[in-house]
């Protein structure tokens, strides 16, 4: 089964940027649509952005759009989150997640594979 770690979260004031990394511990990594989702204390987890099996296709939550960019290098088994223009909105612990590509990717039941999660925190 893949295991699924993330890094790059930390604290940054409104307007800043940051690159969140998800690194998959083997190759079949490239067989999976990968997700980015989150989740704020006292709320429920919700859809970032997600980029399918071949990179063809991305998605991304309205509230994130223009400002997020997922992408992924399946060499380095390897997905990228970059964030900008970050506003204390998107506080919240960030988790990558992976399953095979059903075509529908704001649905977290559709991944099966998740990694521990890196906390982001936006200050005012």
């Amino acid at each position: 089964q893949v295991q699924l770690v993330e890094s790059g979260g930390g604290l940054v004031q409104t307007g800043g940027s940051l690159k969140l990394s998800c690194v998959a511990s083997d190759h079949t990594f490239s067989n999976f649509a990968v997700a980015w989702f989150r989740q704020a204390p006292r709320k429920e987890r919700e859809f970032v952005a997600a980029i399918s099996w071949n990179g063809g296709r991305t998605e991304y939550a309205d509230s994130v759009k223009g400002r997020f960019a997922i992408s992924r290098e399946d060499a380095k088994k390897t997905a990228v989150l970059e964030m900008n223009s970050l506003k204390p909105e998107d506080t919240a612990l960030y988790y990558c997640a992976a399953g095979l590509d059903s075509g529908t990717y704001d649905d977290q039941y559709e991944y099966d594979h998740w990694g521990p999660g890196t906390q982001v925190t936006v200050s005012s």
